[in-house]
């Protein structure tokens, strides 16, 4: 007869065992539990994984170490560059970074093919040495610039003004004229430097989460449960800090909030609910 009194003690101590952690000295608790529920199985427990209890959103974290290695604005990015004035000016008014984009040419007046050296050089490979019949040749001579330039410039300036007579009257010419700007193209190096940043980000948010916002950190049993006991009243988040728990075809991050009252339990679950696919968020 003492077995099952023995029993409903023990079943009595593990309910309010909680509340008592979470009573001690004014402070709260946060029991939680986490499962993944892959496509077309049954939940599964995370088992054996830590999870941060933050006093600040990790997605704030992110944003703040973002902002304190921040990229150069697109402006300022054009004007690094090694190119003529006249690209950076209609890079900026275009606001294009891509010279390669197959609908480059419906971007490019005729003005533009004339007055910007990286398009008019483009322009006369793609269309000069035999490829397009009747494009015009120069008959300027490089030898002439020192030695003649009054004829240098009069037979300059002949070719540029049949060079956009030929333009007005064959305008599909342009075509293809982004075939020959590979060179020129800034968007390979802004794709990098984002990559770059983006990359420093995930190193070092981890650590300023736990350098300046840990307030605690807990594995889960076999079960995917945790208990965190001994927290000041306040509200915290419980975040997985950018790693992600993966069952089946789910890879999870959590950033969850949670409240935390004083002598109570949080209870808390991490659940495809209330997580974000970590395959989503790298994008």
């Amino acid at each position: 007869m003492r077995f099952p009194f023995r029993s409903a003690a023990l079943l009595c101590a593990s309910a309010v065992l909680p509340a008592l952690l979470a009573g001690q000295a004014g402070t709260g608790a946060i029991d939680l539990s986490a499962r993944i529920t892959p496509t077309g199985a049954r939940p599964e427990p995370v088992r054996q994984f830590t999870f941060y209890v933050l006093t600040k959103s990790y997605a704030d974290i992110v944003k703040e170490v973002e902002s304190q290695d921040a990229l150069p604005t697109r402006q300022q990015f054009i004007d690094k560059l090694k190119c003529s004035p006249e690209l950076k000016a209609w890079l900026k008014k275009q606001d294009v970074l891509d010279l390669t984009s197959p609908d480059l040419d419906q971007l490019l007046s005729i003005d533009d093919i004339m007055n910007v050296p990286e398009f008019f050089a483009a322009y006369q490979r793609s269309n000069s040495g035999g490829v397009t019949a009747g494009f015009p040749t120069p008959k300027y001579r490089d030898s002439d610039k020192d030695s003649n330039p009054d004829r240098y410039q009069k037979q300059k300036q002949e070719y540029l003004a049949a060079v956009r007579k030929f333009l007005e009257r064959n305008p599909a010419t342009v075509q293809g004229i982004e075939l020959e700007l590979a060179a020129a193209n800034p968007k390979p190096l802004w794709d990098r430097r984002e990559a770059d940043h983006k990359r420093r980000v995930l190193q070092l948010a981890p650590d300023t989460a736990q350098v300046r916002y840990l307030a605690a950190k807990v594995d889960t049993d076999l079960d995917g449960r945790g208990l965190i006991s001994g927290l000041p009243a306040g509200d915290y988040w419980v975040s997985t800090i950018g790693m992600d728990a993966a069952s089946g075809d789910r890879r999870l991050v959590w950033d969850v909030p949670v409240k935390v009252l004083p002598g109570q339990t949080s209870h808390v679950e991490l659940t495809n609910l209330n997580a974000t696919d970590a395959r989503s968020a790298a994008q």
